[in-house]
């Protein structure tokens, strides 16, 4: 994710030498944070849903290791059925 920002501030800053000011950079950018914070989204607690990432009304680049809702470990590896 740190990648992502640091690529998208690269591009505007860039685009805004080379071609002066432009909204599309700012299109790019925005889109490529989207794309990149979608995997966080999905990565919620097995037990209540929560997502680890939430901190409150906050978002954080790091998960959480232990669920705040239910108190799952969510480092462990899930239990395999089959």
């Amino acid at each position: 994710m740190l990648g992502a920002v640091a690529f998208g501030v690269l591009l505007v800053v860039t685009v805004d030498q080379v071609w002066g000011h432009s909204t599309l950079a700012f299109a790019a950018a925005i889109l490529l944070l989207l794309i990149a914070n979608a995997p966080m989204l999905r990565f919620n607690c097995p037990t209540c849903g929560k997502n680890a990432f939430f901190r409150g009304i906050f978002v954080v680049p790091w998960p959480n290791r232990i669920c705040k809702r239910c108190g799952r470990d969510l480092s462990e590896n899930p239990p395999r059925h089959g």
